[in-house]
């Protein structure tokens, strides 16, 4: 099963790029994050002309989650059951695995309300994951807005005191990780650069200037499955990028 994350920042300003990228790709599941489009207005014809079956949760041209599947997705979810909740979580179970697209919030700053939700968000993850992965083996792929260790970031001092790279963000990670999952970026030995997003200002791209922050959680029972990790930097590379690159895992199931 090859299984993609992207951040497209924006599925209207992207729409060309994920069609050609799924052609060129052809994963079995797509995770999508920041499609900012309502439900109504999402174009569900660039995926079905392809072969492609979609789940998706927009309500404002902000946020905006989606599962992108070539088989038929089973027990839809959306969100951890609030009612004001915005759509930065949908999920679904493919292969017999339970699929799920993460927006992480940003965070802001450590003085902004904003970060505290993130920290609030995150814990609201954790424990819906704490009661889905006793059903089976989970799969949690999207934008987390973390950078997981100092060696994610370009240069850890240009961003002392700001998001991403905070204790308590990290240690939230930390706790997903503590119920039985394993980060796939990092279970593999591999020589090529970590780095999933870069900033489209000061030619960051260019310059190496980036962050691991897209990140794929997988149940341990999966760890043996897992056949390669990629970051497709050349796609971030194209004409009109998004500021993130898809990142592909491989997994050995039938």
């Amino acid at each position: 099963m090859l299984l993609a994350t992207w951040n497209v920042n924006s599925l209207r300003a992207r729409a060309e790029l994920v069609s050609s990228w799924l052609e060129t790709h052809q994963p079995d599941v797509l995770c999508l994050q920041e499609t900012k489009v309502r439900d109504e207005d999402f174009p569900e014809g660039l995926f079905s002309d392809l072969g492609y079956q979609v789940a998706h949760w927009g309500v404002s041209s902000w946020n905006g989650v989606a599962l992108v599947t070539r088989e038929p997705l089973i027990e839809q979810s959306l969100g951890f059951g609030g009612d004001a909740e915005e759509a930065r979580f949908i999920t679904g179970e493919v292969h017999g695995i339970r699929v799920c697209s993460a927006y992480i919030p940003n965070g802001r700053a450590l003085d902004d309300p904003h970060y505290l939700y993130k920290l609030e968000w995150l814990d609201q993850l954790r424990t819906w994951l704490m009661e889905a992965m006793n059903a089976g083996p989970v799969v949690v792929a999207g934008d987390f807005n973390i950078a997981p260790v100092d060696e994610d970031v370009w240069d850890p001092s240009a961003l002392a005191g700001a998001t991403h790279v905070s204790e308590p963000e990290r240690a939230a990670l930390g706790r997903l990780l503590d119920l039985g999952l394993f980060d796939c970026g990092t279970a593999l030995t591999t020589q090529e650069p970590r780095f999933t997003w870069w900033d489209y200002r000061q030619g960051a791209f260019r310059r190496g200037m980036g962050m691991r922050i897209d990140l794929v959680l997988a149940s341990a029972s999966l760890r043996e499955q897992l056949g390669s990790y990629h970051v497709d930097r050349e796609t971030r590379a194209a004409p009109k990028p998004s500021d993130h690159a898809p990142v592909i895992v491989e997994f050995r199931i039938d």
